[in-house]
Order: C-alpha cells, then sequence, then structure tokens
C-alpha cells in the first residue's frame, strides 16, 4: 500500500476531528432532549431590554432604536430555544414596556417586573439582549456581561462568548466582562447580559439591523447556553 502524502493526512486527520466534534456535539444535544423530554423542561427566560418609552440607545445611520432590535433578536432566539426542545418565557414579548403607567419610578417598576418573572419561572438560564454604545465609534463588537460573584453565570457567559467569537463577522474577539447590573443581581440563576454590537460603530450597525444577521446572533447564542447547558448536563 503506498504510504499517504502529507496533505492527505493532514485532510484525514481534519475529518476525523470533525467527526469526533459532531458526535460530542450529538451526544450533548441527545442528553438535553432526554432531559426536555422528562417530567419538566428546562425553561430560558428571554429579556429584550429596554421598550416602551425606554428605547435604549439610537444608531448613529440608520436612528434605529436598541428596544426594537433586542425585541427582534429575542423572538428569533425563543424560534431557536423552542426548536431545541425548551421552554421559553419572554419577559417582554412587545413593544411595550413593564411599567404600566409611564409616571415617575417607571424604570424600578420595569426591572422589578422582569425580575418577578424571572423567578416565577426558575430558568436553567437567563438572557437578556442588549445593543452597546460608546463615544468612541470605532469600538465594535458583540461583548457578554456576568455577575462576579456567580460562578455559573460566569461559565454561561463564557460559552456564549466563545461562541460570538468564533462568528465569521467576528472582528474584535472579545472577553466576557463582569457587570454590575440590576438583571444580573436580582437571582441567583444563571444570568448574563448579551451586547450584540455597538450601534455607535457604522459596520456593527448595519450587521444589526439585517433580519439575516439577527438570525446569525441569535442561533450563536443558542449554541453557546446549550454547550453551557449540556456540560452541566453531562457532568463535565
Amino acid at each position: 500500500m503506498k504510504s499517504l502524502s502529507g496533505k492527505r493526512r493532514v485532510l484525514l486527520a481534519c475529518c476525523a476531528v470533525a467527526a469526533a466534534l459532531a458526535i460530542t456535539v450529538g451526544m450533548c444535544l441527545y442528553a438535553l432532549a432526554q432531559t426536555a423530554a422528562g417530567m419538566q423542561r428546562m425553561t430560558i427566560v428571554i429579556d429584550a431590554g429596554h421598550g416602551g418609552i425606554d428605547g435604549g440607545v439610537v444608531g448613529r445611520v440608520t436612528k434605529t432604536k436598541e428596544s426594537d432590535i433586542n425585541l427582534s433578536v429575542s423572538r428569533l432566539l425563543q424560534a431557536e430555544f423552542e426548536e431545541a426542545g425548551f421552554l421559553v418565557v419572554q419577559t417582554r414579548p412587545t413593544e411595550a414596556g413593564l411599567y404600566g403607567s409611564a409616571t415617575t419610578g417607571y424604570k424600578k417598576r420595569d426591572m422589578q417586573k422582569r425580575s418577578e418573572i424571572i423567578h416565577e419561572n426558575a430558568p436553567a438560564a437567563v438572557i437578556s439582549v442588549h445593543q452597546n454604545f460608546f463615544p468612541v465609534s470605532s469600538r465594535r463588537g458583540a461583548q457578554v456581561f456576568f455577575r462576579e460573584s456567580n460562578a455559573l453565570s460566569r461559565t454561561l457567559a463564557c460559552s456564549i462568548q466563545t461562541a460570538l467569537n468564533e462568528m465569521p463577522e467576528c472582528i474584535v474577539r472579545s472577553e466576557p466582562l463582569k457587570g454590575d447590573y440590576y438583571v444580573l443581581n436580582c437571582s441567583d440563576y444563571p444570568s448574563v447580559i448579551v451586547e450584540c454590537g455597538f450601534l455607535s460603530n457604522a459596520a456593527d450597525e448595519a450587521l444589526l439591523v439585517t433580519q439575516a444577521y439577527q438570525q446569525r446572533i441569535a442561533e450563536v447564542i443558542c449554541q453557546g447556553t446549550i454547550a453551557f447547558l449540556a456540560a452541566g448536563t453531562t457532568g463535565e
């Protein structure tokens, strides 16, 4: 038998690695599917940031409101998780805020309602969807935040950030950052804030306002979350 050329050996090795990875992913998804098929399926709480009179930041070029992008990505993310067999609860399923009447203290009431929804559903993970903004317009890329004192939140953030960093559109690879935010502090469930990109950056904004990129972001966030949950399910 003729010896394999160097290029062919490398190709076969790559194929073997790819096959092993596919098997590993399949086993993880199978474990999650078995869990979801049990007495109680895992619940994911998706939190579309802002809403109502609180539009969040605004795109420099298109003037698109952050709250609108957050809601669109959250709906796509819900579809991804439901397809994977999870129960999904949206804190803000519509364009409206959660504060009731737009009177003094509306922001506090809005955040308290989000906290109530999280606690009522005892989720396996909480994902709060946002868009970033920075005075220096060159800053770009997706960024995940976690609560420093919550080890599971840190692990979830690392898993999602890794998935985001591997996107072909990722120009700047980031590390997950600790953050002191209400949605991260209001419960001990694994919770993260995903800033999908910078609306202050023209290139990021051009991507974020498109349905195709929003879909891609949703897929990747879901993949990162599933990897986190699968590791916990399999005891890794």
